[in-house]
């Protein structure tokens, strides 16, 4: 093989070589992509995880997943993510604790700001609190009156130590004055099932995936941690209205990739994401359980996961929580 030979085939690989990640992009995706969810099946971000999950697939002709692997505040999932291979076969479907679990548990082997590449913000829902039927309790005031009365006493279950149960939960007793005791559990639905059966006495629940627990009667709603009352529980008062203006409570969930995920996969999953909340069934199931839709850009999830992160780096010094 002469010079000019040499010369055309050494471009001609390089070209190759350029255009290898562009076609594999393009190529996106070519086998089944697993969707991790740091909660148990059946909790609020199990849901919505399988909601965008079943759309996905249908858009993008491969089969999406859901791996459910619960425990350690989520931690277990995001740590699995982060170290997966960034080709977009793996992804996350986390919650608020994924920006606040950096100031509970110590030696995480991934950053909330860094290890991932934002997708979604897919859905917001604020916190609403609910007690046990058998109790008796029917306001917010009749609950801090028998508190007092008895510091202690009575329990509140949550999802694990530091995530957004717990830390509104540490907040409402703040705010009220009250010391209740700390129940944690491994996923949302068994917290609910406790809840149900009277095992604990209370519990801060996100309003996605509650709801129809809510509605029935099962668990007794006491007041809405959001700025409005809730269309699918019309008659329970926000925290405002209960006397606690400031007890604001706010869950999401969002969708990620691994760091280093090449933007056109990150693009191209988005899009999908994005248009299965636009799906009238979806959209309609989440606002009637009491969720909001967001469906907000890369850049947008990135910055409110900063955001938080410098957010919750505050709180925890004022409200002091042993590390694990």
């Amino acid at each position: 093989m002469n010079r000019r030979q040499l010369a055309q085939a050494a471009c001609a690989a390089l070209t190759l070589g350029l255009a290898g990640p562009a076609l594999a992009d393009a190529a996106y995706p070519s086998k089944p992509v697993r969707i991790i969810v740091g909660y148990s099946a059946g909790g609020p971000t199990d849901a919505v995880a399988r909601m965008v999950a079943a759309h996905m697939q249908t858009k993008l002709g491969q089969p999406f997943v859901v791996d459910n692997r619960a425990g350690a505040g989520s931690n277990i999932a995001s740590e699995a993510v982060a170290a997966a291979a960034p080709d977009g076969y793996t992804l996350l479907v986390a919650a608020a604790p994924l920006t606040m679990n950096s100031h509970v548990y110590k030696n995480l082997k991934f950053d909330a700001a860094k290890s991932f590449e934002p997708i979604s913000k897919l859905s917001s829902a604020p916190g609403v609190l609910g007690v046990r039927p058998d109790w008796g309790v029917g306001s917010v005031k009749e609950l801090v009156a028998a508190a007092k009365k008895e510091p202690g006493k009575f329990t509140y279950g949550t999802t694990g130590l530091g995530g957004s149960q717990h830390m509104a939960t540490e907040l409402f007793q703040k705010l009220a004055g009250v010391k209740l005791t700390h129940i944690p559990y491994k996923g949302a639905s068994n917290v609910m099932t406790d809840l149900i059966a009277g095992h604990v006495d209370m519990a801060f629940m996100t309003a996605t995936g509650a709801m129809p627990h809510l509605q029935a009667g099962k668990v007794k709603p006491l007041a809405v941690a959001g700025p409005q009352r809730l269309s699918g529980l019309p008659d329970v008062p926000t925290f405002a209205e209960a006397g606690y203006p400031a007890m604001i409570s706010d869950s999401w969930n969002g969708l990620l990739a691994p760091a280093g995920t090449p933007a056109a996969i990150v693009q191209k999953l988005h899009a999908a994401a994005v248009e299965a909340l636009q799906v009238p069934e979806i959209r309609s199931k989440l606002e009637s359980q009491g969720a909001i839709v967001i469906g907000s850009s890369p850049a947008e999830f990135r910055a409110d996961i900063q955001r938080e992160v410098a957010h919750w780096a505050e709180q925890f010094k004022a409200i002091k929580i042993e590390m694990q």
